[in-house]
Order: C-alpha cells, then structure tokens, then sequence
C-alpha cells in the first residue's frame, strides 16, 4: 500500500494504516524529519489513547495506553548494538500482547520475528509525505 498525504490528511492516514496492519509489531523506516513520530502520535491517538506521545529517543520506549491494548513505543536511534535492546528487555516486550512501533529498527532487525510491518516514509514536501506499507509474513 502506498499513500502520499499532507499533514492534515494525518488522521485518516493513521486509520488507514491501522486497518491494513497484519502484525502487532510495526517497523518505521526513513530519514530524520520524515514524520515518524507524528504518524506514531496519529496512531495512538485513534486506537484511543490519551496519552502524551512523544518520541523515546533518550528512554528506548514508551507505553501507552488506548481502549483496547497496550502500546510500546520504541526508539533506538541512539543504541549501537542489538544487545543494548536485549538489555532492557526488548525481546521480552514483544511477547506481550501489546502493539509494538518501532522507530530507527535497522540496528535490531536480527532480534524480530519473521512476521512484521514495515513503514518507510518520505518527505515530498514541508507538509506533504510518501509511505509505502508491507507486510512481511
């Protein structure tokens, strides 16, 4: 699936995505500034949380809290090695039956179970962005 959207577009963008998502474990790919954090916000937002979302650079992750499950927000811009998400527990979180969104995967790509999501978004524009949806099974 491939959407281009403006920001003001992001809500129904978000609802989108959740109803073509095969995987509870959701990988979100492409540069800084492409509007990563701000779809995840979206996200959580219409699964029906009202939660503060902001991105975990510094914590790894966040939960939250929607109407019917649980949310781990994750972020690992900042780690060097798989081990460092093995340290707090990362393969653990995903046997929870929670929704894991996953910023900046590439460094823990090893540790994800064959089936997943993957996002890859794009800046078209200051307002405008480009995602492309696959699941992988």
């Amino acid at each position: 699936m491939i959407i281009e959207y403006d920001f003001d577009e992001i809500e129904s963008t978000a609802e989108a995505i959740l109803s073509h998502l095969h995987s509870k474990i959701v990988l979100f790919k492409g540069p800084m500034g492409a509007g990563k954090t701000t779809l995840i916000k979206s996200m959580v937002k219409k699964l029906g949380s009202t939660d503060n979302v902001s991105s975990p650079t510094f914590a790894l992750m966040n939960v939250y809290y929607a109407t019917k499950t649980v949310i781990h927000h994750y972020d690992f811009y900042r780690i060097d090695n798989p081990a460092e998400a093995l340290d707090f527990g990362f393969d653990e979180y995903l046997e929870q039956k929670a929704l894991n969104l996953i910023e900046w995967p590439d460094i823990i790509v090893g540790l994800l179970p064959k089936e997943h999501v993957v996002i890859e978004l794009s800046k078209i524009s200051d307002s405008k962005r480009k995602l492309k949806l696959e699941n992988i099974k």
